[in-house]
Order: C-alpha cells, then sequence, then structure tokens
C-alpha cells in the first residue's frame, strides 16, 4: 500500500512550501481560517500535536510558534526534509499506518491525507489511525476539498462530473478526493469520534476570489479582498448549511472519553 508515485511526482514538481504565503489571498486566508478553526480547540501549550501529512510544515510551523511539541509525518521525503531545514521535527509516514502509539497525543491534524485517499477503505483507516493516536477527549482535525463548490465557477468544466463522483481524475496528476461536508462528518463519527463539526474553510467567497484572480491575472488580490473574504467566511460559520460554498472543509471532532 505504497505512496502512488504520481502523487511524489505531483509535489516534487510543485510549492506546497509557498502555497499559503504572501502574495496569494486564497492561500492567505486558507491558512488564517485553518488557525483561528483550531486555535479554540486545542489544549493550552505545550500540547503534543501530530500533523499527518504536514508537508513542509506549513501548519507546524505556527503551532509551534505557539508553543505546542509537534511532530510532521509525511509520505513524501522532499517535504520531510523541507521541514526538517526549517527546524521542525519530521518523519516519513503513511496516514493509513502510523508509527505512533494508542493515545500518545493531545491532537492529531489529518490536512492533507484526504485529498490524495480516492479509495473509502483507505480513507476509513486514515480516520481510525487517527483516533487510535489521539488521547481521549482529543482532538482530532481534518481538513477534505468540497465536491459542489466547483458548482460556483464558470470555468471548472469538470465541476458537474466532480459533484457526481465526488473524484477529479487528472491526465497530468493524481486522482483528488472531493468530499461533500455530511460525507466528511460521516467518516469522521464511522470511526467513532464525537462532537463533530464541519467548517467551510475559505467560506463563500471561494469561486470569487479564483474568478476576481483569473480577472486580474494575480493571485495577490490585495488587503481589501482578504477582509472581505474573511468576514464572509467567519459569518458563515453560524450557518452551517453554507459548508457547501466553501472550497476547503475542515472537520473539527473528538475521541470519546471511554468510561
Amino acid at each position: 500500500m505504497a505512496l502512488l508515485p504520481e502523487i511524489t511526482d505531483f509535489y516534487d514538481d510543485g510549492d506546497e512550501a509557498g502555497r499559503l504565503g504572501p502574495g496569494r489571498t486564497a492561500g492567505v486566508l486558507e491558512l488564517l481560517r485553518t488557525q483561528e478553526l483550531l486555535r479554540p480547540h486545542l489544549p493550552p501549550p505545550p500540547a503534543a500535536v501530530l500533523d499527518v501529512g504536514g508537508g513542509p510544515g506549513i501548519h507546524a510551523r505556527w503551532l509551534t510558534e505557539d508553543g505546542h511539541r509537534v511532530l510532521i509525518v509525511d509520505p513524501v521525503e522532499r517535504h520531510v526534509r523541507q521541514a526538517r531545514e526549517r527546524g521542525l521535527t519530521a518523519t516519513v509516514g503513511d496516514a493509513r499506518h502510523l508509527a505512533q502509539p494508542d493515545g500518545s497525543y493531545d491532537a492529531v491534524l489529518m490536512l492533507g491525507p484526504l485529498y490524495h485517499l480516492p479509495e473509502p477503505a483507505d480513507r476509513e483507516r486514515a480516520w481510525q489511525e487517527a483516533r487510535r493516536v489521539v488521547r481521549p477527549g482529543g482532538l482530532v482535525a481534518a481538513a477534505a476539498l468540497n465536491r459542489y463548490a466547483k458548482l460556483l465557477d464558470l470555468e471548472a468544466d469538470h465541476a458537474p462530473e466532480l459533484a457526481r463522483t465526488g473524484l477529479r481524475h487528472r491526465p497530468d496528476g493524481p486522482t483528488t478526493c472531493y468530499h461533500a461536508p455530511a460525507d466528511l462528518a460521516r467518516e469522521a463519527r464511522s470511526a467513532g469520534l464525537v462532537e463533530v463539526v464541519v467548517h467551510g474553510v475559505h467560506g463563500p467567497a471561494s469561486a470569487a476570489l479564483r474568478a476576481e484572480a483569473r480577472r486580474r491575472g494575480t493571485r495577490d488580490l490585495g488587503p481589501e479582498a482578504l477582509r472581505t473574504a474573511l468576514a464572509a467566511a467567519r459569518c458563515a460559520d453560524a450557518h452551517p448549511e453554507l459548508a457547501v460554498t466553501s472550497l476547503h472543509l475542515l472537520a473539527l471532532a473528538r475521541r470519546p472519553v471511554e468510561a
């Protein structure tokens, strides 16, 4: 059950480290929203956080700066090297078969693995491993791509098929898995997690940001666009039905405390 070579090739050729960095309004929005959704649910530092699929350490860096003890587990060796070069603790590993002991972490993050697990059985294993490794009462947070958001994008001709199947088959890259918000919540509950809530990360401005970036020919849309998109995403948090408009989803759940 090794990582598919097209996934390794995809990340070896890409710039995952810069995806959420300055100059990319949608990326900065994703980073800020992930931070503000996670922080209230994390234990006070120094909590032990397992960042599964943490890549080169985009989230591990701010978590470490907050005072948490973070271990990145990622299947792409290039990402592990990049994370270590940034002074972070990282090791090669697979979300479906974690080497960490039962109940050894206060929080487990899966902010990438579900994108690349199109087979339901593989996603089930990843969820079960996250539940196993987190302590009773601990947080499990998982990101997913929303299968319906692309229907709002007039240039996404693959959107109807994506909405029907939840899969995007790329001729030059790996198959990508997308979730409906209800399906993401169902996967979490099926793994035995409780208190499941699904948020829209980018919020209702997802499609507008993509369209405006194409119109301007730049990913940097300026501070006003970022402020507006943030306000819309925060407003939508009070209305769970609006999660379906966001390109990225974030499920927050907990391992139950055994009696």
